[in-house]
């Protein structure tokens, strides 16, 4: 979807807007949701409104947003650390989003999309356990062994909390574009 410059920064304005009020939703309503083996760990809708500013304007407005939503966290809570982790996972997904879906571009939007989310999913799952086995020891006291161990639950939830951001936001990407374009 092609934005001039006052659409973009608009846009991007009112995604980092609603990360914001998605990230304070669930997290004053109870809603986030526990991932069963690693209670510590919860899903939410925070990084919907990322991944859609990377589809709808690009990566540097997934990065504002990103950065955004990091200001909200640490505001919010006062935890630098959980705001950083969050910042590290939901760009890391966009990243890995964008640079699949431009490797393969000229094989078709469908190719692209999977490479994309295949891509996206992989980044987050790198960068999460290069993140947790620097934060867990340092700052929450972990034996690095124990980090190590915790690392194929934390894959497993980011694979699953990955999945989730980029198949919702390509839903609702998908779903704008349609509603948007002439004719419809």
């Amino acid at each position: 979807m092609a934005a001039g410059r006052s659409s973009r920064l608009t846009g991007t304005a009112l995604l980092a807007a609603l990360t914001i009020v998605i990230d304070y939703a669930f997290k004053f309503s109870g809603l986030k949701i526990p991932f069963p083996w690693m209670p510590t760990l919860k899903f939410d809708f925070t990084g919907i409104p990322i991944a859609l500013s990377l589809l709808m304007y690009g990566l540097p407005s997934a990065l504002t947003t990103s950065a955004v939503a990091f200001v909200g966290i640490v505001a919010r809570s006062g935890d630098v650390v959980g705001a950083a982790m969050k910042f590290a996972s939901e760009f890391s997904t966009v990243l890995g989003l964008a640079i699949g879906m431009r490797l393969v571009r000229k094989l078709g939007p469908k190719f692209s999309k999977a490479s994309g989310a295949t891509l996206g999913i992989v980044f987050r799952v790198g960068a999460m356990s290069l993140a947790n086995l620097a934060v867990l020891p340092a700052f929450y006291g972990l034996p690095v062994g124990v980090a190590y161990g915790m690392l194929p639950l934390i894959a497993i939830f980011n694979v699953a909390q990955g999945a989730i951001t980029i198949l919702l936001a390509l839903f609702i990407h998908g779903a704008v574009v349609r509603r948007l374009r002439p004719g419809s």
